[in-house]
């Protein structure tokens, strides 16, 4: 078994948090593929890309480089899995070989959860709320900075989700 010590797409390193690289083979074609838990943030920065420079540095030193296809996979937790076409298994002879017919696959989310994840690197989604406010609240809120009411809104929530 092969694994990975870091990975880089596009050349930035990103936070894997588990992964398999494998080989899988098809009746058509062999692929070298790598499925990776990544945080959210990891996922919608490449969920619209077909392609990626991809580097690979496995834990007994070799860097497999390439250009890679990506897809997101379906799951609990945030995954993207890149895949090249192999011509040639003469230099992954010690990698695993996943078949098409096979009925078993490794769950690579066992032992893990979002909450761990988001503690490395935590999302930001735009929410647009509606309120109905006294008019001075409603002045004092358009003369704040997005930024400060960001802020103050976290703050807010924390304080009281936490009770």
């Amino acid at each position: 078994m092969v694994d990975v010590k870091s990975v880089k797409i596009d050349g930035e390193i990103i936070h894997v948090f588990k992964s398999m690289i494998y080989i899988f083979e098809s009746s058509s074609v062999l692929t070298l593929e790598l499925d990776m838990i990544v945080s959210e943030v990891a996922v919608k920065r490449y969920k619209n890309e077909e392609t990626l420079i991809v580097e690979i540095e496995l834990e007994d030193g070799r860097i497999i480089s390439s250009i890679m296809h990506v897809k997101v996979l379906s799951g609990r937790l945030p995954q993207l899995n890149v895949y090249v076409e192999l011509g040639d298994l003469d230099e992954y002879s010690d990698f695993q070989i996943v078949h098409e017919s096979d009925s078993s696959y490794p769950n690579l989310e066992e032992g893990i959860t979002i909450e761990e994840i988001r503690k490395v690197e935590m999302p930001n989604e735009k929410i647009t709320l509606k309120l109905n406010l006294p008019i001075d609240q409603t002045e004092w809120l358009t003369k704040q900075k997005v930024k400060d009411l960001n802020n103050i809104f976290k703050e807010l929530i924390y304080k009281y989700w936490e009770k």
